[in-house]
């Protein structure tokens, strides 16, 4: 049984069948997960502002170019 670190919800994975770098989500809490190694299951929240912040900097370079 693996646990959801946010909410602590039941995620019912197959572990067996979960390859590293594969994307899980909480179906509770709605968090997405990055699985960082498979023995043992190890998660690590994926940071949505992350991929917001290199979107900003690519907008940037765009207004830089006129």
């Amino acid at each position: 049984m693996t646990l959801c670190p946010e909410c602590e919800t039941d995620l019912d994975l197959d572990e067996d069948e979960l390859e590293e770098g594969e994307i899980v989500s909480c179906p509770e809490c709605g968090t997405d997960f990055e699985v960082v190694t498979t023995a043992p299951l190890e998660l690590n929240p994926i940071d949505e502002l992350d991929e917001d912040d290199e979107d900003d900097d690519d907008d940037d370079d765009d207004e830089n170019e006129y």
